[in-house]
């Protein structure tokens, strides 16, 4: 009896592997090489920071570009160093993580910007993750009220940026992912007025910056005095009315963060109906890893964007959990992931210490245009991450059978 369970296990688990066994990633290796990768980028990083720029962010002209921690991408370098001790255990990695983490304390106060909710909970919210240092729970709670400073409670939504142009009061999709921050605030400090902001900001976004077919505009301008939406563009994307790829993997993970923290289904069907738009998308490559747009007029022609391809992944893996379509959105995870490993990652000692290359920052500015970026990395990471706790649930699953 025992021999004809362990022969039934073993076919189950044959099966399981003939089945999902062409998208699977060697977890083992890839994270050798991202070691390596990412000592070797730390030493660059040593070699040239100032006392001012401090973070890898791209590239220019084939030299590592470091920015200041005001910038939006700041917090992604930590993060990664995080992700690297939470898959190593290494003590070494921890402490890069931690010197990293502790660059970014100044951002918890920093008003002028809605991105404070990446540079700290990226950096900060990683590393309490991790750790449960009461360090870190206050400053993540320090930064959330910062951000609940940029609430218009007339209009609904957290403000983005704050030059004006012709634009009143800006709202950008990104924006979704600063709110993990005021839910992870709402559990460390019991002060459910973070709570109240991020659902706030997340119901008025899926009112006015979505399409009938769930794509979405990239800004939405609103009114001080009424509240309304003045117009809505995609500045970052080939058109007003069109679909900037990194736009729609923003929405995706945002809203299926969204149901994580608030187990309301409405975001759970917006996130579904946000991944079927990008997966069912007639312009997405057979490698998965979209062009810029979803909607430039000759896709073979333009650059692509590793970055919406990670940023993708990682969403959608936590998406397969709660969706009943599960099991397509994590195949459809598994391929990008796949794909993002054989084709978009660099050799060791090359790209200037980035894993990922052919990442698009802003086409319409002409700029960073097919370089790497911290932040596609960091998604990268995290969808690896994510990949590898459903492969051993999975296991434990089919152990106990």
């Amino acid at each position: 009896m025992i021999q004809k369970k362990c022969l039934l296990l073993a076919v189950i688990v044959w099966c399981c592997t003939i089945t999902y066994g062409q998208q699977v990633v060697n977890t083992k290796a890839v994270f050798s090489d991202v070691e390596q990768q990412t000592e070797y980028l730390s030493k660059k990083v040593d070699a040239i920071k100032t006392k001012t720029l401090e973070f890898p962010r791209t590239t220019v002209h084939d030299s590592l570009k470091l920015v200041v921690s005001g910038d939006w991408t700041s917090g992604f370098w930590a993060g990664e160093l995080w992700f690297l001790y939470q898959y190593t255990g290494k003590a070494a990695w921890k402490e890069k993580a931690q010197e990293a983490t502790q660059l970014m304390n100044r951002e918890q106060w920093n008003r002028s910007s809605h991105d404070v909710g990446f540079k700290i909970y990226c950096s900060y919210g990683n590393g309490y993750r991790l750790t449960k240092d009461t360090a870190y729970e206050h400053v993540i709670i320090q930064a959330a009220k910062t951000l609940a400073t940029r609430f218009n409670s007339k209009i609904g939504c957290i403000r983005s940026w704050d030059f004006r142009n012709s634009w009143q009061y800006p709202v950008i999709i990104d924006n979704m992912m600063n709110l993990e921050l005021l839910f992870a605030a709402t559990r460390l400090s019991h002060d459910s007025s973070f709570y109240r902001i991020a659902v706030s900001h997340a119901n008025t976004t899926l009112k006015n910056h979505f399409r009938s077919d769930y794509s979405s505009y990239h800004v939405v301008d609103y009114d001080t005095l009424t509240g309304k939406p003045i117009k809505k563009i995609t500045a970052q994307g080939y058109a007003d009315s069109s679909a900037w790829a990194r736009g729609q993997a923003w929405a995706l993970y945002g809203y299926t963060m969204c149901y994580r923290e608030t187990h309301n289904t409405t975001y759970l069907k917006q996130a579904e109906h946000v991944a079927n738009f990008i997966l069912t998308n007639p312009h997405i490559p057979v490698d998965m890893v979209p062009y810029w747009d979803y909607n430039v007029p000759d896709p073979g022609q333009e650059p692509r964007d590793a970055s919406a391809a990670a940023i993708t992944a990682s969403a959608l893996y936590e998406l397969s959990q709660y969706s009943k379509q599960g099991k397509a959105f994590k195949k459809a995870a598994d391929e990008i992931t796949k794909s993002l490993t054989d084709h978009y990652r660099a050799a060791i000692n090359t790209n200037e210490g980035f894993i990922l290359m052919h990442s698009t920052g802003h086409k319409p500015a002409h700029s960073e245009i097919d370089v790497p970026l911290i932040y596609a990395d960091y998604y990268y990471l995290e969808a690896l991450l994510r990949a590898n706790t459903l492969s051993h649930k999975t296991s434990e699953s089919l152990s106990k059978q």
